[in-house]
């Protein structure tokens, strides 16, 4: 089980937390995975529905014949995890139920493992604690923008410095913050490939490398002081939780129509771009929607507030705690109501194929 915040255990004193499906990897993670699994036991879903669910998150370790199974995919096909899970059909058999993050990325599994379009799979979008209240007045854009890099950085972030760098050669107002370590995730040693890149960010004047930091402390700075999340994406994201709590937050989101950005944000973000595949093209493509985001805020305030607002009313709609939990608990109560026993529930028998030689 993933170490909470006292904020965190304040908010969700009724949790569910003590039913969540735990492994090796979770125990030590607290990234989007871990932070989804948490929202579902979280308390907003009655524990009388999650008590006979085991809900597996990409991860098969084992599998409880007497409980209703759940593969929660987080993923892309190419996934050991994934394809340990779900590459058989004779595996896929012993689930319930597949739930996939996004239509994006279901769309992948039937393309490339052969998962059948059918009433086994479903999609549940993650959600998470947007705020509803308004926008806050952020510091002032004509003083100093605040850029942020919220992820691993494997994901994009040796696009971003070097392009940031240079912008700052002219642009003495601007500030890259970057939040970012595979401590989130427990792999602390995998950050010793990328320590020449966190140097380069502790050395340059107008970069703070924070490293990782709590998810709390995050969504405070977000949401009072960073203006831009700057995301040169490279990772096919399955779902991008990032960018949707830049969106909430008020940021101005610089991202590629790469694998489920477009769906996750319903394409409504001017700063979504093309990008490439080779690493030049796509940073200096990065570069010239980076400075037109740098220009649009301060020189048209008021058009870029309106997005912002925009933003955040889709985040708040599609995205809120009230509407995804109950999705989950929708499924539940269904699946609880079809597989009410135990013997219901037991894996399929093997089919005995008679073969006359």
């Amino acid at each position: 089980m993933i170490d909470r915040s006292e904020q965190e255990l304040k908010m969700y004193p009724d949790n569910n937390w003590d039913l969540m499906e735990n492994n090796e990897v979770g125990a030590k993670a607290a990234g989007g995975t871990e932070r989804y699994m948490s929202f579902i036991y979280n308390g907003g879903i009655p524990r009388e529905l999650l008590e006979n669910v085991q809900i597996i998150p990409s991860r098969l370790r084992d599998l409880k014949e007497d409980k209703i199974r759940i593969w929660f995919e987080h993923n892309l096909p190419n996934d050991p995890e994934s394809m340990k899970g779900l590459k058989e059909e004779e595996q896929r058999k012993k689930y319930h139920k597949i739930v996939f993050l996004s239509n994006w990325q279901y769309q992948q599994f039937m393309n490339y493992s052969n998962i059948p379009y059918s009433p086994q799979s479903t999609v549940i979008e993650g959600g998470f604690e947007v705020d509803d209240e308004p926008l806050p007045t952020k510091p002032d854009i004509n003083e100093q923008i605040n850029i942020a890099y919220y992820t691993t950085p494997h994901r994009g972030l040796q696009l971003l410095v070097p392009v940031f760098k240079h912008l700052a050669e002219s642009d003495p107002k601007i500030h890259l913050h970057v939040h970012s370590s595979f401590k989130m995730y427990g792999w602390e040693d995998r950050d010793k490939q990328f320590e020449p890149l966190y140097e380069e960010c502790r050395n340059h004047p107008q970069i703070t490398y924070h490293g990782f930091t709590e998810y709390y402390k995050l969504r405070e700075l977000m949401k009072n002081q960073y203006h831009i999340f700057a995301y040169p994406s490279i990772w096919p994201e399955t779902m991008c939780r990032a960018v949707l709590e830049g969106m909430n937050f008020g940021l101005v989101c610089v991202h590629p129509n790469l694998a489920a950005l477009p769906d996750t944000t319903g394409c409504i973000n001017p700063f979504m771009y093309n990008g490439s595949l080779d690493p030049n093209e796509h940073a200096n493509i990065f570069a010239q929607i980076l400075v037109q985001a740098i220009t649009a805020l301060r020189d048209n305030a008021d058009t870029v507030n309106n997005i912002l607002l925009f933003n955040k009313m889709y985040t708040m709609q599609r995205y809120n705690t009230r509407l995804v939990q109950n999705k989950w608990a929708n499924l539940l109560k269904d699946l609880n109501n079809q597989y009410a026993t135990e013997e219901s529930r037991k894996f399929p028998k093997e089919e005995l194929i008679l073969r006359v030689y």
